[in-house]
């Protein structure tokens, strides 16, 4: 009597959290039905607005649709591992940039792991690993074994910090997997800018803080490069064929207002300063000052249709050689607009190593600046980082300052006093939303490596809810079929299975739901294989019961001695079931992992149902009399 009052406890509770589970669920979807009856658009935002608190909480709480159900993005993401074992590396030369240069051209070429190709590149060359990397006694061996390791952290770092920059973004249960090593397969359920999650995912997030060398030093590097180019006659040739700067005025740097920064002031070039010639057919006399004006305070910049130009030219290692030891020129993440119009890139030479780097921001938050209605992002730094920032700003009152993201400068004020409480902002972003994103990658934190997209593919919502219209109606006439099928077969006893079928389904969408996960195709084909499991365990005892009442048993004994009987064989197809989808999870990536989920609630479920559920059942039925042998067909 206990165990029945047990079970049927059981039942009233599993039935009342599923439903629990699935109410926002059906919320969600009576809010979107709501929405979409208004006539206007006034109406609907109006609805929406006074019931914002209760839709978002519906929908934050209801069962998600997977990528190839709602639509959005795959990514195919690759860690850039040959510029993480650049970063390892100490004491780099010519021969070691050459060997990273093979292992580069290779590593696009094949699909091995990049650790591989850098030892044999090495070994090719007679070179040991311990000449660039860690201590000299170790052997080849053991460097290997940590530059393993090191790849296989960045790997993970990479994920953990791709996952907490989708997460601050907003997409509903993301799937972010590894494959191999130095591959991120992402799945995005429901997002439409695609070029901003590109953005998003792809930006390391570097952020650093370098010094500005003095206008002087600048004029004179200018000077050396020109001169270079000129008597180089291929070189010169070269710099004539690209577009000349044809706007002598522009703003030199976005300005960066700090507490205790001062933004620089608009660095035009004075009255009496003429703009570089057009370019001519004959080589010119000046070839890099076609493409690059500078101020007399020592200001460069270049205009927005010559900027890849100047860019590929700055990265040349024998324009690199020219510049003053540990310096490098670097140009503005964004251009400022001249006169005429006109989009101008400011030049920066600045200090190679960083003074401060973002590994120290604890935080940042995108906002609009006090003083303007430009977008910023302000930032803040833990104990160590606001010691060393109080140290640098007060050291360096005067001197200008390059907030570096990425390899452009967002903007280079000028320290006007000593910076206690390791406070710093960022601006010179041309919207709110790419300020909510900086924001977004500088909480995530930087990446290890460089990651590239490799593969991209995106499932629109048209084609999503033809997916929809097909599962469901896959699982609507897998169940209807069932359901007719014991009916008609086991008469009264079908009515118990049937029963048992719904609050089958109705659990795997409720735990499905309380968990936050998503729905997605596998998943629906793993439901309908519950669907199957389900009758098939009920097949089983009925079976049984019927050879019971076939020796002339009375109904209570068939079906007390059906179950017992029946029980093994159905633990065991269940527990073997279960065993192949936690594999499938296991192992398995994307599609698989969600068949194998739905499976496993499904299977659990499954027993359940056909054990306790429909027993009960029928011990209600035999109590009222309303069973008889004829009952089971």
């Amino acid at each position: 009597m206990k165990n029945k009052r047990f079970n049927l406890l059981l039942i009233a509770v599993v039935t009342l959290v599923a439903l629990w589970s699935l109410w926002p669920t059906w919320r969600d979807y009576s809010f979107s039905t709501q929405l979409n009856s208004f006539s206007s658009a006034q109406d609907s935002l109006k609805y929406a607005m006074d019931h914002r608190e209760e839709i978002d909480d519906a929908r934050k709480k209801s069962l998600k649709l997977g990528l190839d159900l709602k639509g959005g993005m795959h990514l195919v993401m690759e860690v850039d591992q040959v510029d993480l074992f650049e970063q390892k590396a100490w004491n780099k030369d010519g021969k070691f940039t050459t060997i990273m240069q093979n292992v580069r051209a290779k590593a696009t070429q094949s699909d091995a792991r990049i650790l591989d190709l850098l030892s044999a590149e090495f070994r090719n060359e007679n070179i040991p690993l311990s000449r660039y990397f860690y201590d000299i006694r170790n052997s080849n061996q053991e460097i290997v074994g940590k530059l393993d390791k090191e790849s296989e952290e960045a790997l993970t770092r990479a994920k953990e910090i791709i996952r907490n920059r989708i997460d601050q973004y907003g997409v509903a249960e993301p799937v972010i997997t590894t494959q191999g090593s130095r591959k991120i397969i992402i799945e995005l359920p429901g997002v439409s800018d695609e070029n901003r999650v590109r953005n998003l995912l792809k930006g390391t997030a570097k952020l650093e803080f370098r010094l500005l060398r003095e206008p002087e030093e600048m004029l004179r590097t200018l000077d050396r490069i020109n001169t270079y180019l000129l008597q180089n006659t291929q070189n010169s040739a070269a710099v004539t064929a690209a577009p000349p700067v044809t706007d002598s005025t522009a703003a030199a740097s976005a300005s960066l207002p700090v507490s205790g920064i001062s933004s620089v002031a608009p660095a035009s070039l004075p009255p009496g300063t003429t703009a570089p010639p057009a370019v001519g057919k004959q080589p010119s006399s000046k070839p890099l000052y076609d493409v690059i004006s500078v101020s007399q305070y020592g200001t460069a910049y270049t205009a927005a249709h010559s900027r890849e130009y100047v860019l590929s030219l700055l990265h040349r290692s024998d324009i690199q050689a020219l510049l003053p030891q540990d310096s490098e020129m670097l140009l503005a993440a964004k251009p400022d607009e001249g006169n005429g119009g006109e989009k101008l890139y400011s030049i920066y030479l600045v200090r190679k190593a960083p003074e401060l780097t973002g590994g120290v921001i604890t935080e940042a938050k995108a906002t609009f600046g006090s003083q303007s209605v430009q977008p910023e992002v302000m930032m803040a730094m833990n104990s160590e980082g606001t010691s060393k920032w109080a140290r640098i700003t007060g050291a360096n009152i005067g001197k200008r300052i390059a907030i570096v993201l990425d390899g452009s400068v967002y903007s280079a004020p000028v320290v006007q006093s000593k910076i206690p409480n390791g406070s710093s902002v960022i601006n010179g972003i041309g919207s709110l939303e790419e300020a909510k994103d900086l924001e977004i990658v500088l909480k995530a934190g930087a990446l290890p490596a460089p990651v590239r997209i490799i593969e991209e593919r995106t499932v629109g919502p048209s084609l999503g809810a033809d997916y929809i219209r097909a599962g469901m109606l896959s699982l609507v006439w897998s169940f209807g079929a069932v359901s007719v099928f014991m009916l008609v077969y086991y008469k009264k006893a079908g009515i118990a299975a049937d029963i048992a079928l719904v609050l089958n389904i109705l659990i795997v969408l409720s735990v499905l739901a309380g968990f936050n996960a998503s729905l997605s195709l596998p998943g629906i084909a793993g439901i309908v294989l519950t669907i199957g499991m389900a009758v098939d365990a009920n097949v089983l005892i009925y079976e049984r019961i019927r050879e019971e009442l076939a020796e002339g048993k009375s109904v209570i004994t068939a079906v007390t001695q059906g179950y017992d009987r029946a029980f093994s064989s159905i633990l065991d197809s269940h527990v073997t079931t279960l065993s192949a989808a936690f594999l499938l999870y296991t192992y398995g990536i994307g599609p698989i992992q969600g068949f194998a989920v739905t499976l496993m609630i499904g299977t659990s479920a499954s027993l359940f149902t056909a054990i306790v559920v429909t027993r009960e059942i029928f011990n209600l039925l035999l109590a009222k009399n309303l069973m008889s042998d004829k009952s089971f067909g």
